[in-house]
């Protein structure tokens, strides 16, 4: 059985851009939430600079992600597998805005401790993203993808060997170390990247 397709590429990829809006607001809606618990309940909920940095981190990330699949308009065909692939890739950025905010933390010493207890789920997600992103930009076609130059392998290379480390150390100076230079890089490479634009 054959099923009729879309009339054209452009409802596909409007299509797209609906779910992933819906999974990208459920991501700020949790950090923000998240961020609103340490206002109504300063007494109660503990601030760390790690898990907070973090989730400052995360939040900037969703942003850009949603603004660099604008780009998936590039994209000429579209199946079932390359939708699979572009949802998937959305639900691991909310995944990691569950780890960083969870329903409760009896179990543990404030938020610093929960996510030094969780930081193998946290960077093994966050390396998945990475890889998904270099999927995500062959999707986009070669001619985007090499528009990046040299930097962007390397940018992801060195992200997956940070996340490595940081899945295995409970150094807070090592985590907070990870944080500033992800955090600074991250800023810098939007600048340099977008610019005004």
């Amino acid at each position: 059985m054959i099923l009729p397709q879309p009339q054209s590429n452009s409802d596909l990829y409007m299509h797209v851009r609906v779910v992933i809006s819906m999974i990208v607001g459920l991501c700020i809606t949790t950090l923000l939430s998240g961020f609103a618990r340490f206002v109504q309940h300063p007494r109660r909920e503990h601030a760390s600079l790690l898990h907070l940095g973090w989730a400052a981190s995360l939040l900037l990330w969703i942003i850009h992600f949603w603004w660099w699949e604008f780009r998936l308009s590039a994209v000429r065909v579209w199946n079932f597998g390359t939708y699979f692939f572009i949802i998937f890739y959305a639900i691991l950025f909310y995944s990691l805005c569950t780890f960083l905010f969870p329903t409760d933390l009896k179990d543990y010493n404030g938020y610093e401790d929960y996510f030094l207890s969780r930081r193998r789920w946290f960077f093994g997600f966050l390396a998945m993203t990475l890889v998904a992103d270099v999927i995500d930009t062959s999707l986009k076609g070669a001619v985007y993808f090499h528009s990046f130059g040299v930097e962007y392998p390397i940018r992801i290379v060195g992200y997956l060997v940070l996340c490595g480390v940081a899945s295995y150390t409970r150094s807070r100076r090592a985590q907070l170390a990870f944080l500033a230079v992800s955090f600074v890089y991250q800023v810098s490479y939007i600048a340099r990247l977008y610019g005004t634009q």
